[in-house]
């Protein structure tokens, strides 16, 4: 993460986020915090992330998701040379 992202307000936010029970509580959460346009692009992102690591074409992705070949570009800089994130989680939810 970027060093102008660790901040007290940030740290508060993700221990909000983590304080989270289940899936009600983060959707009530999510829809206060989010526009719904910011909860597309987030769930488009991830989506991405996920098709990209299924392999999946940008031309499928975008036509299943509807994102952007910037969009998918920039989803996968984030999957080869970010922090290992997106990967981390999926390999939670697989579990």
């Amino acid at each position: 993460m970027s060093k102008n992202l660790h901040t007290n307000a940030m740290d508060m936010l993700l221990k909000g986020v983590l304080s989270l029970k289940d899936m009600e509580e983060a959707y009530l959460f999510f829809e206060d915090l989010c526009t719904v346009g910011e909860l597309e692009a987030l769930q488009q992102r991830f989506e991405v992330a996920y098709l990209l690591r299924k392999e999946k074409t940008y031309q499928e992705i975008a036509e299943t998701t509807g994102a952007s070949t910037a969009t998918i570009s920039r989803v996968n800089r984030a999957l080869n040379y970010g922090n290992d994130g997106y990967d981390m989680i999926f390999e939670r939810l697989e579990d």
